[in-house]
């Protein structure tokens, strides 16, 4: 069974890592259109179709690149589609939170002081809410509201602020964070693989057949990704987040996202603006310095924290503390681990539990057996850089203690 741990833990990380390479592929491809686009500029001479031109060098070349607003007179020999990226971007963030969420539900997506859910029911709200999430943003950009790009962008804020809120009080804050990531993710995802890349096979297809293409498909797909577009910033601070408990495990959670949304929107203008070549509005830095700012205060003034220790065990964590081992393993946990995982650390430069891990009781310690047993059992990972000093016969004790409990001797 201990086999089995480690096996997950493996797969957790190589659904990891292919999603940051993905998400690499497609953020750096996104970006530099997104720079391309605004830079063009429209000069006297290009060709019949042709909306502007930009010229640039890197490698040891130039590059002379022409943007045809709708399509050229005819198709080109060859045609690159940008899409996989966000593809596998998709599929991979959804393998990780199927197999880091999903697969270990009761330790990081059910807090039961907030809602009391079984795995499955965690599992299905979960799926429930990205689907949901991208027909209810679908239908709001064909509606009316549609035709108005800013505010519609409007609207879409105030329904991520919902949702954010919602998350909260579902899951736990680490989990709410992630979901909130997935969620404007998906329809990021949704927006190419739904609508960006079939009007852009609806276009090509008109070339092939030698018809006029229709110029509306090309509008539909430019305010979908100009959504993406402001979207991009927000959903990678959510990726990260879970690193940090004082943006996810505060009383003002839900406040914190919905003004890290803010911030996205207010760095990608300057961003935006630059490459359109419209001048460097720096006041956006100022109100994104400033926006940080009231996070740091929402997240160390109020005293609540989410995630407070259940007022009973569930089976499994009864497992760990029934173990013969228990009783010199709690010893070592707070002797080497209790000075940063605490409501109150006492190391210095420690504010909040890192990942808002305690082990203070007994039951956050068995809630927490498998990380225990992976972080300081099998690898040297914590304590960082060995600094409590656990010792190898410490580490072999929190080894025994883990692996006969999940073989059930």
């Amino acid at each position: 069974m201990y086999e089995y741990a480690i096996a997950w833990e493996w797969l957790s990380f190589a659904v990891r890592w292919l999603h940051v390479i993905t998400a690499i592929a497609w953020i750096g491809s996104s970006f530099y259109f997104i720079a391309l686009d605004l830079g063009l500029v429209k000069r006297p001479g290009l060709p019949v179709g042709a909306y502007g031109e930009e010229w640039q060098v890197h490698g040891g070349g130039f590059y002379h690149i022409q943007k045809y607003l709708v399509a050229p007179a005819s198709m080109p020999e060859h045609l690159t589609w940008f899409k996989w990226e966000s593809y596998a971007t998709w599929l991979s963030g959804f393998a990780m939170l199927a197999v880091v969420y999903y697969g270990g539900a009761d330790l990081f997506l059910i807090d039961r002081s907030v809602l009391e859910l079984a795995p499955w029911q965690a599992i299905c709200l979960s799926l429930a809410s990205l689907a949901v999430g991208w027909i209810l943003y679908d239908l709001l950009c064909k509606s009316p509201f549609g035709k108005n790009t800013w505010g519609l962008m409007a609207l879409l804020y105030i329904v991520l602020i919902a949702m954010a809120w919602g998350y909260t009080q579902v899951f736990t804050g680490r989990a709410a964070f992630l979901h909130l990531g997935a969620f404007t993710a998906t329809i990021m995802s949704a927006n190419v693989f739904f609508i960006i890349i079939p009007n852009q096979k609806i276009v090509v297809a008109d070339l092939i057949a030698g018809r006029t293409p229709d110029p509306k498909y090309g509008v539909i797909a430019k305010q979908r990704s100009l959504h993406n577009n402001y979207l991009t910033l927000p959903v990678i601070f959510f990726m990260l987040s879970n690193h940090y408990p004082l943006a996810f495990a505060t009383e003002f959670n839900w406040v914190i996202a919905a003004l890290v949304f803010l911030m996205g929107v207010t760095i990608r203008h300057w961003f935006n603006t630059t490459h359109a070549r419209k001048g460097k509005p720096t006041w956006t830095w100022l109100v994104t310095v400033l926006i940080f700012i009231v996070i740091m205060w929402l997240s160390t003034v109020p005293k609540v924290l989410t995630g407070e220790e259940q007022a009973s065990l569930s089976p499994r964590q009864q497992t760990f503390v029934e173990n013969g081992h228990f009783e010199a393993v709690r010893d070592v946990v707070q002797g080497r681990c209790s000075m940063c995982h605490a409501a109150e650390p006492v190391w210095e430069g420690i504010a909040r539990a890192p990942k808002n891990v305690k082990f203070e009781t007994d039951g956050e310690i068995a809630a927490h057996a498998h990380e225990i047993y992976i972080q300081a059992g099998r690898s040297h990972a914590m304590p960082p850089g060995n600094i409590t000093e656990i010792s190898d016969e410490e580490r072999k004790l929190l080894v025994a203690w883990y692996e006969t409990t999940v073989e059930g001797k």
